[in-house]
C-alpha cells in the first residue's frame, strides 16, 4: 500500500506572547527561526527548526480566537538532548529548572521543563 502521508511538516502552537515564546524556544532550546509571516486571517506565524530535523514549529499569535489556556497534561513536545545533567546547568542560567525529573527510564533518562503558555517540553538522553 502506498504511503497516504508523505511527511510531517510542523506542529502548530498557539500563544499568547509571540515574542516570549519564540525566545524561550531559541535561547533556552537553541531552535532556529525559518521563517516569519502573516496569514490571510491576520495570524502572525514564526516557524522554527530544531537543527538536524526536518520537522518545523509553528508559534502563532491570533488574540481573536481569546486567550490561550493549556490545561495540564493537553500535549507536550519531546526533544533529544545529550546531557540531562549539562541540560539543566544550562536552565538555570535562565532562572529556569525542570519541573519533573529527571527519571531513568528503560532507555535513558527524561525530564520536563514548562515553556511559556504552560506547554510541556520534555528532554530526554538515550542510553549509549
Amino acid at each position: 500500500m502506498a504511503n497516504i502521508v508523505k511527511k510531517l511538516l510542523h506542529t502548530r502552537m498557539r500563544v499568547d506572547d509571540l515574542d516570549r515564546t519564540v525566545d524561550f524556544y531559541k535561547d533556552v532550546l537553541g531552535l532556529e527561526e525559518i521563517n516569519r509571516k502573516e496569514s490571510p486571517r491576520g495570524s502572525k506565524l514564526v516557524f522554527l527548526k530544531v537543527p538536524g530535523s526536518e520537522e518545523l514549529l509553528e508559534i502563532t499569535y491570533f488574540p481573536d480566537s481569546g486567550p490561550v489556556q493549556v490545561q495540564e497534561d493537553l500535549m507536550h513536545l519531546a526533544f533529544e538532548v545529550e546531557d540531562l545533567e549539562a541540560f539543566g546547568q544550562h536552565l538555570a542560567k535562565f532562572g529556569l529548572s525542570f519541573s519533573d525529573g529527571p527519571t531513568k527510564s528503560s532507555s535513558g533518562t527524561f525530564a520536563f521543563i514548562d515553556a511559556p503558555e504552560g506547554y510541556e517540553i520534555e528532554l530526554i538522553a538515550y542510553d549509549k
